[in-house]
Parts: structure tokens; sequence; C-alpha cells
């Protein structure tokens, strides 16, 4: 398991969650990726800033979605995303815990943040955590995509569909060849 910055005692007392492919560990085997990112409400967003510079991080630069870009007194990157809205808040009041106990976002909120980044990667990670996931676990995207991004229903079904498919084993050679190799007496 990769090592990422421990940001629970910088944090304590703000709701806070790991989002992004390292939230991914908590729903699937853990992926390579090259920076850690977290969630907290933008209303929290100058606290935390604060806190992190207090400890050491560096601020580097904005980040395209609101939040900065920062870099751990180590060398590794951290990105703070600043969030808002209704559906923000109860990602941050009902987190998961990943192996490294971790505050993580719970995976409803984890799809419904990579359905809106729709990159690549993303779709491959959703597929992998719905194609693992129980079917109340599956219910409970259905409920928070339905909620808050309907437009994106079928795609979650896809994505299931996609997942239970990838996790199938292949079907058992019926008429596996021997080939013998006979001896000349020559």
């Amino acid at each position: 398991m990769e090592k990422w910055p421990d940001l629970r005692e910088i944090l304590q007392g703000i709701p806070w969650v790991v989002v992004g492919g390292v939230a991914t560990r908590a729903y699937m085997p853990e992926r390579k990726t090259m920076d850690m990112d977290i969630l907290v409400h933008a209303k929290d967003g100058a606290e935390v800033m604060e806190r992190l510079q207090s400890a050491g991080f560096k601020i580097v630069s904005p980040l395209a979605v609101p939040g900065f870009l920062t870099r751990s007194p180590k060398g590794i990157e951290l990105d703070v995303i600043f969030g808002k809205g209704v559906w923000v808040r109860e990602a941050l009041a009902k987190p998961n815990v990943d192996p490294a106990n971790y505050p993580t976002i719970s995976l409803p909120y984890l799809v419904l943040m990579k359905l809106k980044a729709n990159r690549g990667k993303d779709v491959g990670d959703m597929s992998t955590m719905l194609g693992l996931a129980s079917p109340e676990e599956r219910n409970q995207v259905r409920r928070v995509v339905a909620k808050y991004s309907p437009e994106d229903l079928a795609d979650v079904e896809s994505l299931i569909f996609l997942g239970e498919k990838e996790l199938e084993l292949p079907p058992p050679e019926r008429h596996k060849k021997r080939t013998t190799r006979r001896k000349t007496r020559g």
C-alpha cells in the first residue's frame, strides 16, 4: 500500500475525505497514482490551506476546479478540492474508511465525482469498483446518481455491466488438444 501524507491530525475537526485514485483503494485493488486528492467544503477551504501551510505544505498552483495543488514537506503532491452543494455536505458527513484508516469518500459520491470528471482512467475505475460492489452498494450508487445526476443513470448501468464482464472467468477450454511427440526409430 502506497504511503500518503497523514492529514488526520492536521485537519482534525474539519470534515474532509480522500477522493480520486487514492480513494479507489477502498473499493478495488490499489492502482498507481501520482498524487493524493482530498475534498473539503468550500467554506472550510481557507482554514484547510492555512493548516496545511502551517504543517509545511507549499501551495504550487490553483487547480482547474476550485482548490489548490500543494506539495507536502516530503514532496508528495496533494490536490485540495473545494466542493459546494448538498451532495458535498452529504459526502463529507458519511465517509468510509480505506485500508490505511483514512476518511474516504463513499462509493456513491466517488462514482458521482468520476462521472463528472469523465476521463478514461475514471471510466476504468468505475467499472472495476461497480463490478466488485455488492448489490446494495450498487443500489446506493443508483440512488445518489438519480438524485444529483439523473442524466448519467444509463452510464452507471453500462459501467455495472462492464464491471461484471471484467470479473467473469474465461470459459474452460473444452477440447484442449494435446500434442505429443512420437519418437521415431531410425
